[in-house]
């Protein structure tokens, strides 16, 4: 097999992937719709609302901003709104599967690569944030290929091969901050390789230059600890999927296999599956901080292990027919396993695969609503849910709504106090209230208890839209329902 297939095969499955069921209905999220608001503001309306909110992604809203300058101006926005949001994810875990198979090529051989990166782009996770307008895909890319820079140095120190793996790990932290979580994994391989001390020496001045340069917006994140406060606990089935991906990478590594340069397989695979994701849970103890996604990159270490144990379990031999038996359960299970997920995979490429759908509760909106209508988002927060399609809430009067996301420099807006907001409540004769669905709790701060208690004692339920992830309900002074009580 030439060497550039080995990496053009898993790039274009994970093209393929990408692009199949991209629109996904036209569903946007409400984490998308944040990266198409914060994208969509000047730069100079941009830093500001930094200063306030959201520092950690600020470099990819930049980064996205300049994106749909070019797809909205130059482009016409082709695609569509949602095309244009995922297109950069897409784009990024496709040069990220590529990354993998050279990475399992240089570890292992041209087969193991292969195998690894039609195997990482395989996974149900990966398809998911290949297919999500957020930071996530871009960050495992530059892991991957900081790992494919780090292997090379290791084999061939030199200092350009240092300085491309500091750039591309900087990035990554800038990007997002947990990616800084490889750099343990890294550390380890360099270790368990047992390398000479001047190349620990290096990943060491490499990582030290790559925190330094965190350091300023990780001390300035930490003013803007609050956002992650809906963080309670790990959610259960990513903890499932982590625990399952584990277990079977390290089966992976049990099976014997030769490996090509200084850093061995295990001792790159086993720290990148294990290490980020286990930091991240003991972090977790001590302020809740665990989503799979902030560590998405730990899959990379299984992709290598299983394309390498497939490799090595998979390559021609003798026509023994023990061994023809072998083989032959093997290929089966390599066919089975896409067909097995496929489900998983439809269903990821469907609204219902995240917790909202930003464009379904923004119809829904116009559906029930007439002019001259009162408006509440409950909470506050979820007034993002209006950033995509404004023009589904013309004519809506937002009574809560003391100054805009983009006047007041945060994602939301700020809002009137408690008793303006009833006050504003009372002279109308219908308002809409675009709120959480069933069971979840509610916020006890003073807006959004004098929204809850107005609504309860001076209006009454005209009509309830359950739309995913959102709860619209028609609400009428008495005798304002008509007969669509």
């Amino acid at each position: 097999m030439a060497q550039g297939a080995v990496m053009l095969v898993p790039a274009g499955l994970m093209l393929f992937l990408g692009a199949w069921g991209i629109r996904r209905q036209d569903a946007i999220w409400r984490d998308e719709a944040v990266t198409w608001d914060m994208a969509h503001r000047s730069l100079a309306d941009l830093w500001p609302t930094l200063q306030h909110v959201d520092v950690v992604h600020g470099l990819y809203y930049a980064l996205m901003h300049l994106w749909f300058r070019v797809y909205e101006v130059i482009l016409g926005g082709a695609f569509g709104d949602a095309v244009g949001l995922r297109l950069p994810s897409v784009a990024a875990m496709t040069a990220a599967a590529a990354g993998v198979a050279l990475l399992g090529e240089r570890l292992v051989g041209r087969r193991a690569g292969l195998l690894a990166g039609c195997t990482f782009a395989l996974i149900p996770v990966v398809q998911q944030y290949a297919q999500e307008g957020r930071s996530y895909a871009t960050v495992c890319a530059l892991v991957v290929w900081a790992g494919c820079l780090l292997v090379l140095a290791a084999a061939r120190p030199r200092r350009k091969l240092w300085l491309g793996y500091t750039a591309l790990m900087l990035v990554a932290c800038l990007l997002h901050e947990f990616a800084s979580l490889a750099l343990p994994a890294h550390g380890a391989a360099v270790v368990l390789a047992r390398l000479p001390r001047r190349v620990f020496r290096a990943w060491l001045l490499s990582a030290f230059t790559i925190l330094a340069g965190l350091a300023p917006l990780a001390v300035f994140s930490t003013r803007q600890s609050a956002q992650i406060s809906w963080l309670m606990w790990p959610d259960p089935v990513q903890l499932l999927t982590f625990a399952v991906l584990a277990v079977l990478g390290v089966g992976c590594a049990r099976v014997r296999v030769r490996s090509r340069g200084p850093i061995g397989l295990r001792a790159l695979g086993i720290p990148l599956l294990l290490l980020p994701t286990l930091l991240l849970l003991l972090l977790s103890h001590v302020e809740p901080a665990y989503v799979d996604r902030y560590v998405l990159y730990y899959v990379v270490g299984f992709a290598l292990l299983a394309g390498a144990a497939l490799a090595r379990l998979l390559r021609p031999v003798g026509e023994g027919s023990q061994t023809r038996g072998k083989r032959l359960r093997w290929a089966v299970t390599v066919v089975l396993v896409p067909v097995v997920l496929l489900p998983v995979n439809v269903h990821l490429r469907s609204p219902d695969s995240r917790v909202d759908d930003v464009t379904a509760i923004a119809h829904a909106v116009r559906e029930v609503a007439e002019p001259g209508d009162g408006l509440l988002f409950m909470p506050s927060r979820r007034r993002i849910w209006r950033a995509t399609l404004p023009r589904d809430f013309r004519g809506l009067r937002d009574l809560a709504l003391a100054e805009s996301p983009l006047a007041s420099h945060t994602l939301y807006g700020t809002e009137r106090p408690g008793d303006a907001i009833r006050d504003r409540m009372l002279t109308a004769r219908r308002i809409i209230v675009a709120g959480d669905p069933d069971g979840q709790p509610a916020d006890d701060n003073d807006q959004e208890i004098a929204k809850r208690s107005t609504l309860h004692a001076a209006f009454e339920i005209c009509r309830t839209v359950q739309v995913r992830g959102a709860r619209i309900t028609v609400y009428g002074r008495p005798g304002a329902c008509g007969g669509g009580g």
